[in-house]
Formats: C-alpha cells, sequence, structure tokens
C-alpha cells in the first residue's frame, strides 16, 4: 500500500525523527520534539490501491473507428476516383479464429462523374501470416446529380497493416459490374 504525498503525517514524519547524537539534541528545540497530542490530533494516513491498467498488447474490445479513404474504381469502361469517409464499429477477439466481427457505413464522392456512393457493409476478418485480414459484403446505392439513386451490392477483401488497403468487386444497377482498389485510414474513436 502506498502514502500519499500529500498526507500531512507521512510529510511531517522526516521533520519529527528524534536526533540520534546528543550534540544535536541539545540543538534542537522543544516544539520540534514528537508529542502524543500533534501525531493523535491529526488526519489519518489516506491508503492509495494500486493501479491496475490493462496489458497494452491486449487489443481485444469494441471499437469505433471512423476514417478518410480514397479509392481508383472501374465502372462504365472507365477510370474514376473517390474520396469519403465511414465509421464502422467492430468487436476484436485477436486470439479467436473469426478474430473480427463488425460492419460500417460509409459514403464517398465521385471525382469526375459526379454524384457518389453509399454502402453499409458486413466485416469479418482473422489472423493470417501475422496480420488481420477479412471480407467486407454488403449494399450500395450510386448516387447522381441528375439521375435516380441505383442499388447495388459489392463484395470485398481487405487487410489491416496499420493502414487498411482493400479490394471490392460490385455491381450496380444501369451500370453493371465494377472494380475498385484503395485505402482507409481507421482512426480509433472509441473503446470498450
Amino acid at each position: 500500500m502506498r502514502i500519499a504525498a500529500a498526507d500531512p503525517i507521512a510529510s511531517e514524519a522526516p521533520r519529527s525523527a528524534t536526533p540520534t547524537s546528543p550534540a544535536l539534541a541539545s540543538e534542537t528545540p522543544a516544539s520540534a520534539a514528537p508529542s502524543s497530542a500533534t501525531s493523535s490530533s491529526a488526519a489519518p494516513a489516506v491508503a492509495v490501491p494500486p493501479a491496475h491498467f490493462p496489458p497494452s498488447w491486449d487489443l481485444d474490445g469494441t471499437y469505433l473507428w471512423l476514417g478518410p479513404l480514397a479509392a481508383a474504381s472501374h465502372i462504365d469502361a472507365q477510370w474514376d476516383s473517390t474520396f469519403g469517409a465511414d465509421i464502422a464499429l467492430v468487436v476484436i477477439r485477436e486470439r479467436a479464429p473469426l478474430a473480427l466481427v463488425g460492419g460500417n457505413l460509409g459514403a464517398s464522392r465521385w471525382t469526375e462523374r459526379g454524384g457518389g456512393r453509399v454502402w453499409v457493409d458486413g466485416l469479418l476478418g482473422t489472423h493470417l501470416l501475422g496480420r488481420m485480414l477479412g471480407v467486407s459484403l454488403g449494399p450500395i446505392v450510386e448516387l447522381s446529380e441528375l439521375a435516380h439513386p441505383r442499388p447495388g451490392a459489392s463484395i470485398g477483401v481487405w487487410v489491416f497493416a496499420g493502414i487498411t488497403p482493400f479490394a471490392r468487386l460490385g455491381a450496380v444497377a444501369d451500370h453493371g459490374i465494377f472494380a475498385e482498389i484503395g485505402v482507409h485510414i481507421a482512426l480509433p474513436i472509441l473503446r470498450r
């Protein structure tokens, strides 16, 4: 058990120690000698329990991630890029075979085509070769400034290596199949 530094009894203890040599005893004023009245009227020592922090290597828990993303997509026989953000809620159990389970909601905007894309994906991940990698699957809605929203779906793969590179393959009504590669930066904003 530790004694708090602001404790008046603990801070007075070195000052009220009795001198060991007779020469020092004669030089010590009578007011500096310990008295039983002083120690009985002082506040009791404050006990501070030891701190318990989880180990830094244990990443198990529930996380809320928010971060930017950028991708290059091949759709309608043309390449275009998108920039956006997504938010993900995931549960990580590093030592389990299914190490990550969660979902994300994201949106991005096309740089040339106009409009953008909104998606909701389910996420599954596992450890392989020292990295967390996994799959995503979910619906997409393609948005345009001049047309009605178009539904679609996609399946993707990703690997977590500080940043999260990903590849996605999907289809959107009236546009056909698309392929996309990109990178997401997952910034944890909450951990439980």
